[in-house]
Formats: C-alpha cells, structure tokens, sequence
C-alpha cells in the first residue's frame, strides 16, 4: 500500500545484484503468470485491510490477488508475505484468519509496538534461525490471527499471538510481524494510521511508538538484517539461476 514498501528486503535485494518491480494491484496493475516468471521471487506486503476483507465491495483486487498467490504457491514458487501478506498465503495455502482475541472470555486484541518474540523452532534444524537469540525484537501492526495450514512449520510466536513466523516448505515464508521497517517507514505509518495507534495504544501511543523505536530500533534492525538474509538466501537457492526479485 502507499506507506509500505520493501524497506530492509529491497535494500538487501538490490545489495545482491537484483532488481524489483512494484506492482499495485490495488491500483489496477495485472499480476502475471506465474509460469511467466521464472527466476522470480514475489514479496507480498502489507496494508490496513484483513484478507477477510476481500468479500467487501471493492475489495475485488484483493480476492484477486489471492488467487493469483494460490496459483503461485502450487507451483512452488519463492514467496516471502509479510503482515497481509503472510495472511495471504496462509489462506492461500489452505489456512484461515481470525480476529485476534486473548482470554476468558475472549476479548479482542490490537497487537502494535515494538515487542519480543521468541523462537519455538530448534535453530540447529531450520537454516532461517541459525545464529538467532531465542528471541527477537519486532514491529507488531494487526488485529488478526493467522492459523496456520497443516502443512506449515511454526518458527516464532508473540505472548499474545502464536502465530508469527512460519515457513511452508523451504519456497514460503511468512510473517505477521515486522522486521523490515526503518525509522522513516515508522513514522509514515504512525501518520497514516493515526487512528489504529490511538485505538490500539491511547492518545500517548504515537509518542511511546517513536521513543520506543529511538531505544530499540537498531537492534530491531540488526536482527531483521540477520533474518532477511537467510531467507534471501533460502528463496535464492529455490529460485536459481536468478536476475530477476518481483515486489507486490
């Protein structure tokens, strides 16, 4: 969407030698083919919809897009989601999404700022943890939970949200949360989502966002460059031989 892009990926993309192309279908672009795209990976980001909403009136771009990742995960393609885009192509691979809600009885949950979570993979067995802490700080931004398609493996879960970093196969990643932003990027999103900071966070929220990313945003960063690296070079290896990187 306008306030999101490809941040720390795109950089670490262009770093390798590899080039992007945006494409908006929000905006009317065509997906392709995927057959069309050898060499490809597709990164799918986010924007303040629910993949829920595709049903909604003109929301038909949105169900679009989905069939178009479905056609892209049957084939086994390299896909990195992120945020919308993680619960794209979990629904894509044959999982559901949810409103988030935590205890009994159920209340609903915003899950937004800079938090931990932590790996409940082994790191010794999965190549996109090795050299990781057991936790890591990451941006939270949504509302949903995601559950995940059987064939899914879980790799990292919030306090309040299990669901947040998932791979199915080695070719799609997945994650609700945020380890690409910059400081640039956060302050567009506090602007352009003023209202979900508030509602989420109260009146101090936006403040406590930007003081908190000061404190903690390097080392956010940090652990974001370690993690898009392995699965770059995860995606890359399916992928081979590559010149091409497609961003939607």
């Amino acid at each position: 969407m306008d306030h999101e892009d490809a941040a720390l990926v795109g950089e670490l993309a262009r770093q390798r030698g590899m080039s992007l192309q945006t494409l908006r279908p929000d905006r009317g672009d065509t997906l392709p083919d995927p057959r069309a795209c050898a060499n490809s990976i597709a990164l799918v980001l986010g924007g303040p919809m629910s993949v829920n909403d595709r049903e909604q009136p003109c929301m038909d771009w949105l169900r679009q897009e989905l069939d178009w990742l479905r056609a892209w995960h049957q084939q086994r393609r390299p896909v990195l989601g992120i945020c919308l885009g993680a619960q794209l192509l979990a629904v894509a691979a044959g999982g559901s999404v949810q409103p988030l809600q935590v205890g009994a009885p159920p209340q609903p949950l915003k899950e937004l700022g800079v938090g931990a979570i932590h790996w409940v993979a082994d790191s010794s067995e999965e190549a996109l943890l090795k050299g990781q802490p057991s936790s890591s700080l990451v941006l939270h931004w949504h509302g949903d939970r995601i559950h995940l398609p059987a064939d899914a493996t879980l790799l990292g879960s919030s306090l309040h949200c299990a669901e947040q970093v998932f791979r199915i196969g080695a070719h799609a990643i997945g994650l609700q949360c945020h380890l690409e932003v910059d400081g640039d990027a956060l302050e567009r999103w506090i602007a352009n989502d003023h209202d979900y900071v508030v509602s989420a966070l109260g009146p101090e929220g936006a403040d406590r966002l930007s003081q908190d990313w000061r404190r903690l945003g390097p080392t956010l960063q940090e652990q974001g460059l370690h993690f898009f690296n392995a699965a770059l070079d995860q995606l890359i290896a399916i992928s081979r031989p590559t010149n091409s990187y497609e961003q939607k």
